[in-house]
Formats: C-alpha cells, sequence, structure tokens
C-alpha cells in the first residue's frame, strides 16, 4: 500500500474519528474506506456516462 498525507477541514477530521470511535476502526482506515467507496461510485458514474447518448 502506498501512504498519503492529506489536510482536512477540523470538522471533517472531527467528523472521521468520531465514525472511528463508532466503528472501532483507526482514523486511517475510515479514510481509506471511505475514499474507496467515493472512487468507486465515481467509476460508475463515468461508465454511466460513457454509455449514456450524449454522454
Amino acid at each position: 500500500m502506498e501512504p498519503y498525507t492529506i489536510v482536512l477541514d477540523p470538522t471533517a477530521a472531527a467528523f472521521y474519528e468520531q465514525v472511528a470511535v463508532w466503528t472501532g476502526r483507526s482514523v486511517e482506515q475510515v479514510l481509506a474506506d471511505a475514499l474507496f467507496k467515493l472512487a468507486g461510485e465515481l467509476s460508475l458514474e463515468a461508465l454511466h456516462r460513457k454509455n449514456t447518448p450524449g454522454g
């Protein structure tokens, strides 16, 4: 795995920290999961646009 450093708004950081507490995961794992899910959603959206007439 490749390590990355990101800067989060304090509100977003507090949110992800709380999600980590609720799920019993590390903040890093919560962020990785969220980014992975977003990447999947964006890929599906791009495929939909590619397969839509005029897209």
